[in-house]
């Protein structure tokens, strides 16, 4: 699992078969390599597979935003955040603002539609902190 999600990480095959494609670069079947990245899926080692997409060039919208949200009540809201299909991940951070999530939309009109919308079911203020500029990291995680 640890070979197949920083092999992964840094690419996936663009082809007619792409599993069998990285399946075979880490010395496993096709078959093999979506039954562990279905595992990993199911048991939450992973939260999400698939690419990345700069939306904007879509049409759609991107934006951080975060919370103030008391610890006893964090589970609850946490839950009631990520019942939104717009939310793209939610986590919380030791900060005052402890609840962080990415929310993305069809139109950059929805943004401000969805953040008024998971305040009123929450009862918390929503801060929005759109996307000034964008920079290319290389973002890699060692498993």
């Amino acid at each position: 699992d640890r070979k197949i999600m920083n092999q992964l990480q840094r690419g996936f095959p663009i082809c007619p078969r792409p599993y069998e494609e990285a399946a075979k670069s880490l010395g496993i079947t096709e078959s093999e390599l979506i039954r562990r990245i279905e595992s990993m899926l199911n048991d939450k080692t992973l939260t999400r597979f698939g690419p990345m997409y700069q939306i904007e060039k879509a049409g759609g919208a991107f934006t951080l935003a975060a919370m103030t949200i008391p610890e006893d009540e964090f589970d609850h809201v946490a839950e009631q955040v990520n019942e939104f299909p717009e939310i793209a991940h939610n986590y919380e951070r030791a900060h005052r603002l402890n609840m962080w999530f990415v929310l993305g939309t069809e139109s950059p009109e929805e943004i401000e539609a969805t953040i008024e919308k998971i305040e009123n079911k929450t009862g918390y203020k929503v801060y929005n902190m759109p996307k000034l500029e964008e920079f290319y990291v290389g973002l890699f995680f060692q498993v």
